[in-house]
């Protein structure tokens, strides 16, 4: 009796790996492929540094006498 609970506890853990490792093949290639396609289609070309040129225009105001932002 032990045997074959020890065999059927066997065979849920088997299978539940085998979900868990194709849950996880199926999530790497949806957001590889999404993340992927967002760069070739150009997300990142037009993305700047806003942070230099908000930091020269706080200068700016403060030099002139007027708050930071």
């Amino acid at each position: 009796m032990a045997e074959s609970a020890e065999k059927v506890a066997k065979q849920a853990e088997d299978r539940l790996k085998k979900v868990a490792d194709s849950v996880r093949e199926r999530f790497a290639r949806i957001t590889e492929t999404r993340f992927t396609d967002k760069i070739k289609d150009g997300l990142f070309l037009d993305q700047v540094d806003h942070g230099i040129d908000r930091a020269r225009a706080d200068e700016r105001r403060r030099k002139q006498g007027g708050s930071p932002r």
